[in-house]
């Protein structure tokens, strides 16, 4: 697979999600708990699941369209700018008048290692009214990314609309703070949780690509179809619809700022699905686009074009 052939036979992705405006500290550290550190620097980036998958998308090939909710301020103006740069479609972004737009307050260490608080301010608002009324983006999508910084009521209702119109569904339930339903793993025809997430959804404590399998199996038997868990450097866990199960080594890389790394990886593998490339394809094209990722700052100021990635993880 080609970087040039994803960019051909571009797909069409839509994302049902979070806008947020990333504030980010850089400190030697993450602090504990009651502790004050000296942080080095401050910026404020455009971030979100929603957004940061949107924008990996549509920069590693896709024709993305973007449902989310803003607030009627200037991180909300300036967050659907920056969409709007990468070619997104934005016309499915509502605007609330009474909460501010969602923020994230992001401390990285000298490691590259992350701690994340959100509050979700307009993201809260986004109702399945608004996917009903954005219901042709689904329909013209080839795949369909969820996430889970909105309301689960809209979540379920994208879902179901993108399986009544056949498209690919894809759920990375991030945060994940219980199991999911049954219904909710069937709507899905991919779940891509991480270490944690896959440990809460799964009831299988996850650090290792082992233990990444037994939890996609428990996933399996509760109705999930693929099963893909990042485990960072560790690579990728992959549990296909009649497979036994394939790991994925990480490419090498110096991380200096893990942030978005699975919103990469995420929109990088959608891209490639609605391009018609493999599941095989797919992932490495993902996992070559977040290894990029992780040698650069910042939630979207760090996901590369897919010009940029010029070779494959073994």
């Amino acid at each position: 697979m080609s970087t040039t052939a994803v960019q051909r036979e571009a797909g069409r992705v839509a994302v049902v999600g979070s806008l947020n405006m990333d504030l980010v500290i850089r400190a030697p550290r993450l602090p504990s708990a009651g502790e004050t550190l000296a942080g080095r620097s401050f910026v404020k980036v455009p971030g979100g699941k929603g957004g940061n998958q949107a924008v990996a998308a549509a920069r590693l090939g896709a024709h993305v369209a973007m449902i989310g909710c803003i607030g009627n301020d200037e991180n909300g103006a300036q967050l659907v700018a920056g969409l709007r740069r990468d070619g997104i479609d934005c016309g499915g972004i509502a605007t609330d008048p009474t909460l501010p737009t969602g923020i994230a307050m992001i401390v990285v260490d000298d490691a590259g290692q992350n701690a994340i608080v959100i509050v979700a301010g307009s993201n809260g608002a986004l109702t399945p009214r608004e996917v009903a009324a954005h219901e042709k983006a689904i329909e013209q999508a080839d795949v369909l990314v969820c996430q889970l910084e909105v309301p689960c009521e809209t979540v379920l209702a994208a879902m179901r609309a993108a399986r009544g119109h056949g498209r690919i569904v894809v759920l990375n339930p991030a945060p994940a703070t219980e199991p999911l339903s049954r219904e909710w793993l069937e709507s899905a025809d991919f779940l891509i949780p991480n270490e944690g997430e896959a440990s809460v959804l799964s009831g299988v404590a996850v650090d290792s690509p082992d233990s990444a399998l037994e939890a996609a199996r428990a996933l399996r038997r509760q109705g999930a179809r693929n099963v893909i868990v990042t485990l960072g450097k560790q690579g990728v866990l992959v549990l296909a619809e009649g497979e036994d199960g394939r790991h994925y080594s990480a490419p090498e890389v110096a991380a200096i700022d893990t942030t978005a790394a699975g919103d990469t990886f995420v929109g990088g593998l959608c891209a490639a699905l609605a391009a018609k490339r493999s599941l095989d394809e797919a992932v490495r094209f993902g996992q070559a686009a977040a290894a990029l990722s992780v040698t650069r700052a910042g939630a979207q100021t760090s996901i590369p074009y897919s010009h940029e990635i010029t070779r494959w993880a073994d």
